[in-house]
């Protein structure tokens, strides 16, 4: 593996990623194929750069805890596109497979985001979420600023549905930080909370 850094740059990694390598790093090159409003659309790394993005891995189309995710992101979809987020869904389900049940699922009808198909792991290898053995994605959620740098993630088990009211707080306090150098979100910050400003000063005082 190699490794190199610059102040205040994101970290590069050559070599297959881990969920440990990617936190302040730049998403890796890739072009996939996305189910989206009723058609088949190209989606690559560079669709990422330039706005804020979600990238919501789950196992497989036709489950369970799923489409109950993806219910529920579809859901919050209008508030994060104001402000200023893009959701991409990613399975290894191919992009024929995200049609079929977006037109066979009230659930999944709902959503108005691109569903990624990725067959051929690559980008669910990128992010390092690919199950070992299984072919499938874990139930992983990253979120991606402007300059293509995972800036929040998050895995659960298998059994542990995810809840996008708590991911697109933490999608507000991460523009809220890139936002305003030398501040910070305390814990349950909410928008509108008093935030901190680290210092010599406060050590100690919280």
């Amino acid at each position: 593996m190699t490794l190199s850094i610059e102040p205040d740059a994101p970290v590069r990694y050559g070599g297959t990623p881990t969920m440990s390598t990617l936190i302040n790093t730049e998403i890796l090159p890739f072009e996939a194929t996305a189910y989206h409003q009723g058609a088949f659309v190209p989606v690559s790394d560079a669709d990422l750069r330039g706005t804020w993005s979600i990238v919501f891995f789950y196992p497989a189309d036709f489950t369970f805890v799923c489409p109950t995710e993806l219910g529920d992101l579809a859901d919050h979809y209008a508030d994060l596109q104001a402000m200023g987020v893009q959701v991409y869904s990613v399975s290894t389900d191919t992009h024929f497979t995200h049609k079929a049940w977006h037109d066979t699922s009230d659930t999944i009808g709902k959503i108005q985001f691109p569903m990624i198909g990725d067959p051929s792991g690559v980008v669910t290898n990128n992010f390092g979420v690919m199950r070992a053995g299984a072919g499938l994605a874990d139930r992983a959620t990253f979120v991606i600023d402007p300059n293509g740098v995972i800036q929040v993630m998050e895995i659960t088990a298998e059994g542990i549905g995810r809840n996008a009211g708590e991911l697109v707080r933490k999608v507000k306090a991460a523009q809220y930080v890139a936002a305003h150098p030398g501040e910070v979100c305390p814990a349950k910050w909410e928008e509108g909370d008093d935030t901190l400003a680290p210092s010599l000063d406060l050590v100690g005082k919280i």
